[in-house]
């Protein structure tokens, strides 16, 4: 059974699905998404940790490294834990790929230091946030679904992404149903939006 309010995870996908609906563009947004959420982290490895909380130092390819417990961290939680709630199997794999982020991020900010890191990090952004407006812009023919749902662009973005990955190679779905629920209304969804937009060129 799917679950209701801020947890819907249909009525969300369905939101999404209808703003990516070209091939060009799902694929623009499958290499696009998931960076702009590492190289955001790598730039929260450098704010200060609130509280004086503790660090985690761990090994990691031959070097030891300094994870704050910080906003960086924060944020990882977040994300973690509202996929797992949005839906637990795939959630859990999304939740598991948010620190692997946090854990790589930190590696890589470690390396760079915050004079080197900003620059990478500005460059990955730009570059990635240009590709996905290219694909909305001259693929999709849509603007963005952050002009509408800022949410979407910035916490269930790179949840959707992957989910839209483990049904296209593995036919996955949170539940019997959801796929097919998910395409009427995206379909739906669609052909209101080409209703306003006919009616607003009339």
């Amino acid at each position: 059974m799917g679950k209701t309010g801020l947890f819907d995870l249909e009525r969300h996908f369905a939101f999404y699905g209808a703003y990516h609906s070209n091939p060009i563009n799902i694929a623009i947004h499958t290499f696009f998404v998931w960076p702009i959420f590492f190289t955001a982290l790598v730039i929260l490895y450098f704010v200060p940790s609130p509280f004086n909380l503790p660090s985690i130092e761990i090994s990691l390819i031959g070097n030891n490294i300094v994870l704050p417990l910080n906003i960086g961290f924060l944020v990882t939680l977040i994300y973690a834990v509202f996929y797992v709630c949005l839906d637990v199997k795939a959630g859990c794999l999304a939740a598991f790929l948010c620190f692997v982020c946090w854990v790589f991020s930190g590696y890589l900010a470690s390396q760079l230091g915050f004079s080197l890191a900003w620059k990478v990090v500005l460059v990955a952004q730009l570059v990635c946030w240009t590709g996905q407006f290219i694909g909305h812009g001259v693929f999709e023919k849509r603007a963005p679904a952050l002009l509408d749902n800022l949410s979407q662009a910035f916490l269930m973005a790179p949840f959707f992404v992957l989910l839209e990955v483990l049904q296209v190679l593995f036919g996955y779905e949170p539940y019997p149903g959801f796929h097919a629920a998910v395409e009427a209304k995206i379909e739906a969804e669609i052909c209101e939006w080409q209703e306003k937009k006919k009616k607003l060129i009339s």
